[in-house]
């Protein structure tokens, strides 16, 4: 992870700009420990809670705003919690991971996050078997770390431009843990090929395919699938192949956003402009939204499938409840929402002709889906 960094990356990472914040404080083992949170007008009781956590040196103002999580959040009804980490000796923000600079840093950030999300879980009527946890670069590391000693508590991770630390990756138990990561093979700071034999200092890290493996195999996802994401930004220089896992334990599942020619940066707020991450991120963490204890009619109901995709403007959709009335929202790659209305005998009829690009559909009290569309 070479410390090369974009001036312009870092102002939006960093800087606490744009919008004030009024930081909370949560008492952890001594430490008055600051954080944001969002809690939407329309959040419902025992609502989902995704963690977002900062870069080295960030700070939770900086990946609030650069993140657009909040949007993302009132749109379709989830709390969000933004920590700061810790300041180490240099008098950089942090997560303890166990960079070699950090090796004598001794704040357990494992428990502080537990900590802290269980005391949101009862504070604001949280459910706390639907808790997430993302963050860029250290905080994608640091979602790695939670997914290997916290997975009884955190449900799903999505890193983006994380890394599994090679000692973290030989001592993780094989948890059923769904993973999404969005990382780009030109990142300059947390390389895509890892950095094995510590050639910048910041402790030998795995290799993204070495990470996405272990994953595959630790949710035992035997069923293989990889799509090219539309390339709906011709300017932004990069291009998306999706990588998807499915039918692990569970249901779950482990995906790879490859960004190729992607840099450092969280996609649709800097760098590739294909995506949204935040709406990609949401969208992942919504397939793991029930249970994982039973197979109810309502968890089957969840996984409808969609013909044709890619489509036009008339979909087929499969495995809905015949039984029930259907209404839908969908919303494009920004995560607004342009159309809604009633499914017609499991027939979807959008109402004009939409640009080329993923979409995303939301069928109440059945679940998620993306549609490709392509006139």
């Amino acid at each position: 992870m070479s410390i090369k960094n974009n001036l312009l990356l870092l102002l939006l990472i960093l800087a606490p700009c744009f919008l004030a914040a009024q930081y909370e404080i949560f008492e952890h083992q001594g430490e008055n420990r600051q954080y944001l949170i969002h809690i939407p007008d329309n959040c419902p009781e025992d609502a989902p809670l995704i963690v977002v956590m900062h870069g080295y040196t960030g700070n939770a103002t900086g990946i609030r705003n650069y993140s657009g999580m909040n949007a993302i959040a009132d749109q379709f009804g989830f709390a969000v919690c933004y920590p700061n980490g810790t300041k180490d000796n240099s008098g950089n923000r942090f997560f303890n991971v166990g960079y070699e600079f950090h090796n004598n840093e001794t704040v357990d950030d494992v428990d502080f996050l537990i900590q802290l999300t269980s005391y949101l879980q009862e504070t604001y009527n949280l459910s706390p078997s639907k808790t997430f946890s993302t963050g860029l670069s250290n905080g994608g590391d640091m979602s790695y770390k939670l997914a290997c000693e916290a997975s009884d508590h955190f449900r799903a991770i999505a890193p983006v431009a994380g890394t599994m630390m090679k000692y973290i990756y030989d001592d993780c138990p094989a948890t059923g843990v769904p993973v999404f990561e969005i990382h780009g093979t030109d990142d300059d700071v947390t390389y895509y090929d890892g950095d094995i034999n510590n050639q910048d200092g910041w402790g030998a890290y795995m290799p993204i395919p070495d990470i996405i493996e272990f994953w595959k195999t630790a949710n035992s996802c035997a069923i293989y699938n990889s799509t090219n994401i539309p390339n709906t930004n011709l300017s932004d220089g990069s291009v998306i192949l999706w990588e998807s896992y499915t039918g692990g334990i569970n249901d779950s599942e482990v995906w790879l956003y490859k960004v190729q020619n992607g840099g450092h940066d969280w996609p649709g707020a800097w760098g590739n402009m294909d995506i949204n991450s935040s709406l990609e991120i949401w969208y992942f963490f919504s397939k793991f939204l029930n249970p994982t204890s039973s197979t109810s009619q309502k968890d089957i109901n969840r996984f409808f499938q969609i013909a044709p995709n890619p489509g036009k403007d008339t979909f087929s959709l499969f495995g809905l409840d015949h039984s029930k009335e259907h209404t839908y929202r969908l919303f494009n790659s920004s995560g607004i929402l342009i159309e809604q209305g009633a499914i017609i005998q499991s027939e979807l009829h959008l109402n004009k002709t939409y640009t080329d690009g993923l979409y995303l559909l939301f069928i109440e009290n059945t679940g998620y889906a993306k549609i490709l569309i392509q006139n």
